[in-house]
Parts: structure tokens; sequence; C-alpha cells
């Protein structure tokens, strides 16, 4: 999950290093480093703690009689080792010469680095990448080629990697390597950048080419060349760089994860436009064989993590209710380590944002294995995760900065709607007027949303007033579950609340014992729906333990006002689509209740944005 990037060209290379670590800081920030070779000795600066660290210990720094061709840097998510300058990347051979940043996790570390010290190699940190450090210089003190040292250490490497690497000798190329783990190289105009993403080349690189597993780029300011782990040279085409600096700027407000919200109108608008002209219509699935794909299928699995494994619990009670096929939903990191009974007749679909996460790349893998036709949902298109489709989904919800997911959320929400509604089309296994009234619903969901965006008082004054309490309890029935879910999700991962999703309906088997005064209880209830009247029971047992209700209902809840300490309504909304609009002022709550708190919400703690490692 670390953000790595690579500079070779006539610009300030210090200067282009540390704004491409900046638009990749969502990626980590336990520690971060440059190394930079200056043509007489490589360099490496470090510090740990946020990037803004660094740039503190670069400024105290004098460049100006230096000539530095090339560089390379991180941004660390730490996993072997803790957050110390020790620990911070880049790492250096024992002679200074070789230098190395990584992103992923070497499994066989540990026995090569016990082989690395009996032949003498001397370790400074407890991080696995040094690891790599120490092989590729010991195979290029034989082989005298950086090129081909690197090949060599590479066959003896299991598990992820992305690296970039310098030697002091060859200080005309930095080698670029990809296995299970993402990595790009940006193409200028007598410069070339290597990068973990795309924000970190945006506004730099002109054209783009994205490496494979089991591919190094050999990088040079002029030209690149692109090689197997044979050292078989492979003709990749450059694809143009579609995004420019505005999409990764804050647009006026104070972050990202507020701008990200705000974008959710215009999103689902665009999401609309391209797959649906009318309620009268049939939904169009951007290039997607609805039919083909769902051939023969008689039971869906969808695999998901986190946010994306909430959009699927979603997905679940949609496909059910208008296709009639059988759904299941596992956590992506639990479904690699079971009994896979996935078969020819199941459609396996694969959730994940940025179409890099590691457990959902490998429980795609696995059932496609097993002879399931794959569907995978993805923001990146681009992506790991698409080669091993027969159909993707892209939600073009455009970058999405912020650690916690928004926007993309909304889309994957909006988007399987649409299928499920496209599959129904075609094997008419719902009512043509219950499809036509749930497309004219979507139509009219932007403007809703935009009406709560617009009057966010009453969750402020909420957030305001229960910032101090330190659990929090969601509770929710049916297809809003996923809601509540979701909602003590974005409050755990911004603010530090403990914050905990319950079935209403099991609430008096277990967490009723933590009801009282000082519990906050939020319900997500739709009024009219199959579910209500159980909810209104549910939420009268948490008040007769003396816990304070928040309501997050529609304007049609009128019911029950002496019930709730507070009530957040949205407008109007079915059962079926209300996941949509009711997120909304969720969203809003956690962001509200962390910024009353001063927390970091753009960078919570401990979290990174795209999990490339199991």
């Amino acid at each position: 999950m670390c953000g790595i990037v690579g500079y070779i060209g006539n610009n300030a290379v210090e200067e282009v290093l540390l704004s491409g670590l900046k638009s990749l800081e969502y990626r980590g920030y336990d520690s971060a480093g440059i190394a930079l070779n200056d043509n007489g000795q490589i360099d490496v600066y470090r510090a740990k703690g946020k990037l803004d660290n660094l740039s503190r210990v670069l400024n105290a720094q004098d460049f100006s009689h230096k000539h530095i061709s090339q560089g390379i840097g991180h941004i660390r998510w730490a996993t072997h080792g803790g957050a110390t300058v020790e620990n911070a990347h880049p790492h250096k051979s024992n002679d200074g010469k070789l230098v190395l940043v990584h992103n992923g996790i070497i499994e066989n570390y540990k026995e090569l680095r016990e082989e690395l010290k009996r032949e003498g190699f001397h370790f400074f940190s407890q991080t696995d990448t040094e690891t790599a450090v120490h092989l590729i210089d010991r195979e290029y003190k034989v082989l005298r080629s950086l090129e081909a040292a690197v090949i060599s250490a590479v066959s003896k490497l299991r598990g992820a990697f992305a690296f970039c690497i310098m030697h002091h000798d060859e200080p005309d190329k930095i080698i670029a390597v990809r296995k299970n783990a993402p990595l790009i190289v940006g193409l200028g105009n007598n410069e070339n950048f290597i990068a973990s993403d795309i924000p970190a080349i945006i506004g730099k690189a002109q054209k783009i080419v994205y490496l494979d597993d089991n591919e190094l780029a050999i990088v040079r300011k002029d030209n690149v060349t692109v090689k197997d782990f044979n050292g078989r040279l492979i003709n990749k085409n450059p694809e143009a760089l579609n995004f420019a600096a505005e999409d990764i700027s804050k647009r006026g407000y104070k972050h990202y994860m507020l701008k990200e919200i705000n974008e959710q109108p215009d999103i689902i608008r665009n999401v609309l436009a391209r797959r649906m002209k009318d309620a009268g219509s049939p939904v169009a699935t951007d290039g997607l064989d609805a039919g083909q794909l769902f051939a023969g299928v008689e039971k869906i699995e969808i695999i998901a993590c986190g946010t994306s494994l909430h959009a699927a619990m979603v997905a679940r009670h949609v496909f059910e209710e208008l296709t009639g096929i059988a759904v299941t939903v596992e956590a992506a990191s639990e479904y690699i380590y079971k009994r896979v009974l996935t078969d020819e007749k199941t459609l396996c679909i694969g959730i994940s944002q940025s179409g890099e996460t590691a457990d959902t790349i490998t429980a795609v893998k696995l059932a496609k294995e097993k002879g399931a036709k794959i569907l995978t949902v993805t923001n990146r298109i681009d992506s790991s995760i698409v080669r091993y489709a027969d159909g993707v989904l892209p939600l073009e919800a455009g970058i999405e900065v912020s650690v916690a997911a928004t926007k993309s959320y909304t889309a994957q929400l909006v988007s399987l709607y649409l299928l499920a509604i496209a599959v129904a089309e075609v094997r008419h296994s719902a009512a043509p007027e219950v499809l036509s009234g749930l497309k004219q619903e979507l139509l009219e969901l932007p403007a809703k949303m935009e009406q709560v965006l617009g009057a966010t008082e009453t969750i402020k004054r909420c957030a305001e007033k229960y910032c101090g309490n330190k659990s929090f309890i969601y509770i929710a029935r049916g297809i809003n579950l996923a809601s509540a879910y979701e909602g003590a999700l974005k409050l755990k991962e911004i603010s530090y609340i403990n914050a905990g999703g319950y079935a209403a309906g099991e609430l008096k088997h277990g967490p009723i014992a933590l009801l009282d005064e000082n519990m906050p209880v939020l319900a997500v209830l739709v009024p009219g729906s199959r579910t209500y009247d159980k909810m209104i029971s549910n939420c009268e047992e948490a008040k007769a333990r003396h816990a304070r209700l928040i309501a997050v209902t529609t304007e049609a809840d009128n019911a029950h006002e002496g019930l709730f300490d507070e009530q957040i309504k949205v407008p109007a909304v079915s059962e079926i689509l209300s996941p949509v609009l009711l997120n909304i002022p969720l969203q809003l709550l956690a962001y509200y209740t962390a910024e009353a708190l001063g927390r970091e919400v753009d960078q919570p703690r401990n979290l990174a944005k795209s999990v490339t490692v199991e």
C-alpha cells in the first residue's frame, strides 16, 4: 500500500519526487524518503511520520551545487517493522551504491535474510525490503549489470512487489519492477516518471505505460524499454494520460472528503446519462452483454473488502429482488482461505474501487480457476483486477483522493442497481412497470442528493453534540443493514470513535448490554418499508435503556416524533433505493464529527487508500 515514485530528467529532481509523493500520500504516511543520484554519490533523505517532516529535512539542504539527474522516492504504510527512520525507504546496499524503494510484501524474506547475513551482508532495519536490496546487490557484484542483477534476484523472491532501483555505477537509468503490485511509467519530453498510481504524474507526463505483472522497465530520460522476467523485450503501446491537475485539486473545499461527498450528484447524473436514456428505455451496460454474461448463471457470488463489501450487501438484496438469482456475499479475505464451491454456473462479481485490492484479486483468480464467469466493478479500468474479467462495469467516478471512500461507494451502488435492472429486463424476471418506476426514481436521485447536501445544519449540530462519545451503535434492518455497517465504518475510520453496526433485531441478543445514557444509537429506517414497525420496536427497546436515539430517515417519517432525540431527514425515497440517499447524511455525520474532533480527515491514522497487500 506504500507509494513509490521515480524520475529521470532535467528538472529539479527533489521537487518532482516530493510533488509526486504528495499526490500519493493517501497510500501511507508512516514515513517518507527520497534518494538522489548526483553522479558523484547517492544521497538518501528520510523522515518518520508524514511527508511534511521529509519536506523540512529537504528544505535544510542546499541542492544548488549538485548535478542531480535521477531519483526515487517512497511514502510508507508500515508492514514489516515499525514507523521509524531506520525502517523508512529508500534502503541502500552496504556499499551505498545500490538503492531501492518497494511497495508490497516479500514472503520469503526471513530465509533470504538469514542466507544473506551468513554471506556477510549487514542489515539495519526490520523491513522485508532490505532483503531485496542486498539480494540484488549480491547478484550485481557477480553479473556487473543492474538489469541482469534485478532479473536474477526477482526469480528468487516470493510475494508481491513493485520496485524502483538505482545504482551509482549506472546513473543513466532507473529500473522499475512489477509483480502483483501496481506500477506505471509516465512518458515526458526528455524526461520520464515512475509511480504507483496516476495522481503522482498528472500534469507532468504526457503519456503512460502500464506495466503488467512479471515485467520490468529500464527507464532512461529519453527512452523506456520493457522486458519480462526472462529478459525478453515486450512491445508496449503508450496511452494518453486523460487527467488534468484539476482532477486532484480540492476545488476550494477544506478536505478532499468533503469535495468528494459533494461531487456525488454529478457523478450519478453522468452514470445515468451513459447508461439510461429515460425511464422507458432499456438500461445500457457500457458495452457489457448482460444477457450473455448471465446466461446459464444459477448463482451470483459477490466478493469485496471494506466499503465495497457494503455495496455488495446492498447489491445482494437488489439482485435477488429483481432477478430471482441466489446471491452470496463474502469478504475477499475470508473467501481465499475456505473451500471454494464455485463452478461454471456461477457469476463471481469482484468489486474494488482501485482494482488493486490484493485479497479481492486473489479471490477472483480462485473463482476463475473453478470455472466461474468473472465480472469486475472498478473505478480503474486499467487496473490489475480487470485482467481476470469476462466483463467490466466501470464506475467512472473520477480519482478519489481521500482515504475514506464516499463517491466511489455511491457510484458502485448505482452501477449495481443499473446492472440488476438490465439483467431483469433481459431475463423478464421483474414486471416492466416495477423496473420503469425504479428507473424514474433513479433519475430523480441526484436532485434529492443535492437537497441533502444543501441543508447540513442538523447534521453538523448532531456531530458537535455527540462527538465526545467514545462509542456509537448503528442499527438497521433489511437492505439498509449495509448502510448501518457503512455509516459505522466511516465514523470509525475518520473520527476514531468505536462505532459498531448491528442488525436491529440482534440488539437484544447481546449488544443491548452496552446501552445506557452515554451510548448513542443511530437508527437507519424508511417509513413504509417492510421492517419499519420492527425497527420502531427496536428503537423503543433502546430508549427504555436510556440510550440517546438518532434517526436517519425520510421526510415522510412523522409518526414517532417523541421517540428520537435527533432526526436527520432526507427526501422521500423507496426502500429499495434508500441506501443511496440515506448514506449521504451518514457520510456527512462522520465528516463533521471528525472535523469537530480535529482529526486528519483525508489521512486517518493506520489506513491507506489502496490495500495492495493481503
